[in-house]
């Protein structure tokens, strides 16, 4: 079938069915040109509380599928390829946190909403890459659990010197596999360019960078600074929104070392056209989660929310 054909009865079916259609920034730029909204994970989940459709195709990774559901329960989410889970999101583990608890009974649970639902169950609050530190610093408890990702809890903590933190050794694969080094060999052949990366990515890479920040505000950053060459620390999916959003600018992406190429997430990239038309056409993947984990998971979902 050919891609015009495809998008066409995407559309079609849509429209039928009153659905809305999220996309990640890590998506296959066409996805992302028949989203209906792109942007990161919770921002997404936001909007699709606000829209009046009831049915969600979330292309994007399993845990925010997940959290798209919990804070939509209401309404059907459909993820077009279950299979396309979250490594990082993977190595926490709901036992694992558990034992962490006991280990220090006064430490309080932050989990990068990178998690599995059950994971956020047994957490005590939320954060994401852009609203993190503001959360951290909310917290009245001076003993801080973060999971899963060890690189933006290591960041974090840096700005909070006053807690201390326990930090799961979980990782992004593809941001730990981007070096300073890859870096540093663009700005030598681009001495004028700017550095953004997301804080996920290694200690020794974040600590070179002009800018640290999520997906959207590396965007923002991006789009809008001075100079007209911007040195990318992120997935490559990122490149299709710049390039729309400013065209006029030049975007480098660095090749991450002992990995293929750019900055790349497979998992992401597993979510295609035809699997979004099937799962409008047979209403199939639908995230189905217990009562009882929607309910637990939901509570750290809206502590955060509280606070930004």
């Amino acid at each position: 079938m050919y891609r015009g054909e495809l998008i066409d009865k995407i559309e079609k079916l849509k429209r039928e069915k009153n659905a809305v259609i999220l996309s990640h920034f890590y998506q296959r730029p066409e996805i992302q040109d028949i989203a209906d909204y792109v942007g990161d994970s919770l921002e997404l989940s936001k909007i699709a509380q606000k829209t009046d459709a009831e049915m969600i195709v979330f292309c994007g990774v399993r845990f925010m599928a997940e959290t798209a559901k919990i804070l939509n329960p209401k309404k059907k989410v459909l993820h077009p390829n279950p299979e396309s889970g979250c490594p990082m999101a993977d190595m926490a583990t709901l036992e694992g946190v558990r034992k962490l608890k006991e280990e220090y009974p006064d430490a309080v649970v932050v989990s990068y909403i990178n998690t599995n639902a059950d994971v956020k169950t047994v957490s005590d609050i939320v954060v994401t890459s852009r609203n993190a530190l503001k959360v951290v610093k909310s917290l009245k408890e001076e003993r801080i659990i973060f999971v899963p990702d060890q690189f933006l809890g290591g960041y974090i903590a840096k700005k909070v010197p006053e807690k201390e933190f326990i930090l799961w050794k979980g990782f992004c694969p593809p941001h730990f596999n981007l070096s300073k080094e890859a870096l540093l060999e663009l700005k030598s052949k681009y001495p004028d360019a700017k550095i953004a990366v997301h804080p996920e990515c290694n200690t020794d890479t974040v600590e070179i960078a002009d800018f640290v920040g999520s997906t959207s505000q590396i965007v923002e950053f991006a789009t809008t600074c001075e100079g007209d060459t911007v040195v990318i620390g992120t997935e490559v999916g990122i490149e299709h929104t710049l390039k729309k959003k400013n065209p006029n600018k030049r975007y480098l992406f660095p090749q991450a070392a002992d990995y293929c190429g750019t900055v790349y997430c497979c998992d992401m990239k597993k979510n295609t056209l035809e699997k979004i038309l099937d799962v409008l056409e047979k209403e199939i993947n639908e995230v189905i989660l217990p009562p009882d984990v929607m309910e637990k998971a939901r509570i750290p979902l809206e502590r955060m929310l509280e606070v930004v």
